[in-house]
């Protein structure tokens, strides 16, 4: 027996438009249930926002997300969590490195660092920050 575990992202009306971008950048599947769809309509205005929304991919990317209703409080916070995305080439992370940084704030350029072949932080478009790197051997000094 076998467990995963999913990052779930929270957002306040952008969960669509996030989940359509890491597809853009990931492939794979996208499903998003709305409000409506879900016969779970509080407020009319937010009857086609996102409760419940997935993307997954063959490559073993999974990430969750909804849009937090009005009626509950939320607050995106200040470093709250990463999203690490650790791959075994530098071709693929270079590759996921480009499609994510489109519109994003760079915090740590992609290159190579003391832990790791490669290695780099951005805040998407989406405030979400993300750690990328290649996985390799930790040689401790």
């Amino acid at each position: 027996m076998s467990v995963n575990a999913v990052t779930h992202l929270n957002f306040r009306g952008d969960a669509r438009e996030a989940l359509t971008f890491y597809q853009s950048v990931f492939g794979g599947d996208m499903v998003a249930v709305t409000y409506e769809e879900a016969g779970n309509v509080e407020d009319p205005s937010e009857a086609d926002q996102v409760m419940w929304g997935q993307v997954a991919a063959g490559n073993g990317f999974r990430v969750m997300a909804y849009d937090v209703p009005s009626r509950t409080p939320w607050n995106q916070g200040e470093n709250a969590f990463f999203l690490s995305l650790r791959g075994e080439t530098a071709e693929e992370i270079t590759g996921y490195w480009r499609k994510l940084s489109e519109g994003a704030t760079v915090l740590q350029p992609l290159a190579p660092a003391g832990w790791a072949p490669l290695y780099g932080m951005l805040k998407d478009r989406f405030g979400i920050t993300w750690v990328l790197d290649v996985a390799g051997e930790y040689n401790a000094p």
